[in-house]
Formats: structure tokens, C-alpha cells, sequence
């Protein structure tokens, strides 16, 4: 048994079977939950479960360790303990990527407003159902498309409308946040890679070389929904203590008809895809680290049927 296989053991021993909803009436040979129990909880095999405890299994996927960590009721610590231990565990020079439990249940709960998760480099990767209703599902997105900076220099969402004074402040200010990035992780391929394709934009020159550095906090911008029409918002962001993770929320603008529009959206995306849970395949997200931004390529492969049934995909608005 390594380190793994001690901890999975040991965060198996102590879950209460009725606090994960296991009926708790027969006797029990175990403290905690049965290696079997923890299989189905997390949508994994038995088998794979004890060859993990006992060591004898090769690394779990970030996708595997997400769903035990989430099965375990880990806390956003145990779970980056659970992470490191599988190998998974930001270099300091790397930008981090992975989500703790906490802020993907955050997001899950703002039902009532779009909300999305970015990294550093504003790669999405986590949203709710009423960002993918306003912005367009990005599950199917390529990795460029992931890149909020791309997409905004680049490609533009279709379904983002701006002035050329929103569009003029939202370039800067994404720009200076970038300059701040590439000086926190100076190291990191990935900012490198950023900064070299998008060089060859002319928008871009000229903001980086004003060398400006911010932090990007609020955007205003206005989604154009193809059923109901113009929705204008406003985008707040709120940057995580730790991970450096950016949480968007993007709420409806005063004295206009967004709210009203929102829950419209709300409403009819509930009654086609009923309840949400965080088992449902979609429903996880994980960043898939690319190997740099000058070719275009998508980041979303194929889930490892023998692990998970779950896999995390991202993209950007």
C-alpha cells in the first residue's frame, strides 16, 4: 500500500454510509463505506477501487480522483491532497487549473445567472446551464474557442454584442491582466505560447505595448439570444484566494429587461433537461493542459471507460 492507497483507505473507513445516502441497516463488517459502495459512488469499478488501495494500480486520472473526492465528501484540501498524491499537483511555475469542489458547487447553485469558471489565461472551465443557454453550449468547442482572449481578438462570439467603448476597455483590460499573469508565472509554456499567437494581431501589439497591468474585475457586454434578443449584462470577477481561478458571474443590467429575459431562459432550459446533477456526464470540467496556442486543436479526448464514466471539457464564451 503507498500513500494513495492509505489515504483512499482511510477516507473510506470514516464516510458515514447515511451521510452519502447508503441505507445503514444490516451489519457491516467495515467502519465506513464497502469497497463497493465507493465503486458505484464514484462510477468506477470495484476492482479498480482495491488495486488503488493496495497500490497496485497505475495513476488515477484527475477525472478519477474528482469523482472519488467527491464521493469521499473531501474537503477543497483533502482533495488537492488527493490530487498531489495522484501526481496531479501544479508545479509552482505552472498555472493551476484544477477546481475545488466548493466553487464548482458555487457556480452550480447560481441557477438564476450565468455564471463560468477561467484560469489565468481565461481559459474556460466550468460553467452553469444558464451560461451555456445565453452563450451557447461550449462543451463541443475547440481549444481556441476555449480562450476568452483568443476569441475576443480573433474569432468573436456571435452571440456577444459590444460598443467600441465596451470592446476598447474589455481589450485593455484583458491585456493588462495578461501582462500580471505573465509576470506571476514567468515560466509557464502556456503564457509564452498565449503571447506569441496572439502577436500576430495588430489590436493586440498595441495594448501589450503600453505594458499596462491590472486585474480584470468587470466587463459590460450584451448577449444576443436567438429566441429572445439582446440580454444586457454585466460581468463581475471574482479571482480565488490560492488557485488563481477566476470566477465570471454575469448579472442582468439595471433598469433594462435582462432579468426578465434570463429567467425566460431559465425556465425553458430546466423543462428540456430537467434536474442537474453533479453525476451527470457534462456536469464536470477539467482543463486538459494544451501544448501551446499557435495551432488550433481541440483539447477534449475521449473519457477512460475503464476508470470513470464521467469527463470534464471546457471552452469559452
Amino acid at each position: 500500500m503507498n500513500d494513495l492507497g492509505a489515504a483512499l483507505r482511510a477516507w473510506r473507513d470514516r464516510t458515514d454510509p447515511a451521510a452519502v445516502g447508503l441505507p445503514n441497516a444490516s451489519p457491516r463488517r467495515v467502519v465506513g463505506l464497502r469497497r463497493g459502495e465507493l465503486a458505484a459512488l464514484a462510477g468506477i469499478s470495484p476492482e479498480y477501487v482495491a488495486r488503488l488501495e493496495q497500490g497496485r494500480a497505475a495513476t488515477p486520472s484527475a477525472q478519477v480522483c474528482t469523482s472519488l473526492a467527491r464521493a469521499l465528501r473531501l474537503s477543497d484540501d483533502e482533495e488537492a491532497h488527493l490530487m498531489r498524491l495522484a501526481g496531479f499537483a501544479a508545479a509552482p511555475d505552472r498555472i493551476p487549473h484544477l477546481i475545488p469542489g466548493s466553487l464548482h458547487r458555487v457556480i452550480e447553485h447560481l441557477d438564476d445567472t450565468p455564471a463560468a469558471v477561467y484560469d489565468a489565461l481565461w481559459r474556460l472551465l466550468d460553467w452553469n446551464r444558464l451560461f451555456a443557454a445565453v452563450f451557447g453550449d461550449p462543451t463541443g468547442a475547440t481549444g481556441d474557442d476555449r480562450n476568452a482572449l483568443i476569441v475576443q481578438f480573433e474569432s468573436r462570439n456571435p452571440r456577444v454584442r459590444q460598443t467600441d467603448t465596451e470592446r476598447a476597455y474589455f481589450e485593455q483590460s484583458l491585456v493588462a491582466d495578461l501582462r500580471a499573469t505573465s509576470a506571476r508565472y514567468p515560466n509557464d509554456p502556456d503564457v509564452a505560447a498565449l503571447i506569441s499567437r496572439m502577436a500576430g494581431n495588430d489590436r493586440f501589439c498595441h495594448l501589450w505595448a503600453l505594458r499596462a497591468v491590472a486585474h480584470h474585475e468587470s466587463a459590460h457586454k450584451t448577449a444576443v439570444h436567438p429566441d429572445v434578443g439582446a440580454i444586457p449584462l454585466d460581468a463581475n470577477v471574482l479571482t480565488t484566494q490560492n488557485t488563481d481561478l477566476r470566477l465570471v458571474v454575469l448579472t442582468p443590467r439595471p433598469d433594462t429587461n435582462a432579468r426578465e429575459k434570463l429567467n425566460q431562459l431559465g425556465r425553458r432550459h430546466r423543462l428540456r433537461s430537467g434536474p442537474r446533477s453533479l453525476d451527470q456526464p457534462g456536469s464536470q470540467r477539467r482543463l486538459t493542459r494544451s501544448t501551446g496556442y499557435p495551432r488550433r486543436e481541440s483539447a477534449r479526448g475521449p473519457a477512460d471507460r475503464t476508470e470513470a464514466t464521467t469527463d470534464r471539457t471546457t471552452t469559452a464564451d
